[in-house]
């Protein structure tokens, strides 16, 4: 149970950091990248963070699903934890891919723009679901 409850804790704050690096450094820095070289630029992306992120998404998911089912300890909050992962993959892939895949067709002002705003929603979500982990590590330790 408790290695579960850690495997969450920790994915939740990795991604939690990552989420807020590109919303902070690396999104805004699509406007800097040269037109030539921006498709490219945007398959690199999308590959690379892919390596970094996906993996760790499927460990919060599990560890999540498993958490809301099992946990003898604040199960409404782990489930509230699910919800939270549950929005955050909606809307990674109803919103930021297709995002990501008008991009990689070239620079847009607008979608790079329209990325930047769409991603403060996984950037609070995430943001929330760490404080929920704060807290649950609170009120266990």
């Amino acid at each position: 149970m408790h290695s579960v409850f850690l495997i969450n804790i920790f994915s939740s704050f990795f991604l939690c950091g990552v989420i807020w690096t590109i919303q902070i450094v690396h999104y805004p820095f699509f406007h800097r990248v040269s037109r030539e070289q921006f498709s490219s630029h945007m398959s690199t992306h999308k590959v690379q963070i892919s390596l970094i992120v996906i993996p760790v998404m499927l460990l919060e998911l599990g560890s999540s699903i498993w958490l809301s089912i099992f946990a003898e300890f604040y199960p409404l909050a782990h489930q509230a934890g699910l919800l939270l992962v549950v929005l955050i993959w909606l809307h990674t892939f109803l919103v930021m891919v297709p995002l990501h895949e008008n991009l990689s067709a070239g620079y847009s002002k607008l979608m790079a723009n329209r990325l930047v705003k769409s991603n403060w929603g996984r950037t609070t979500l995430w943001s929330i679901k760490t404080l929920l982990g704060i807290w649950l590590l609170n009120e266990i330790l």
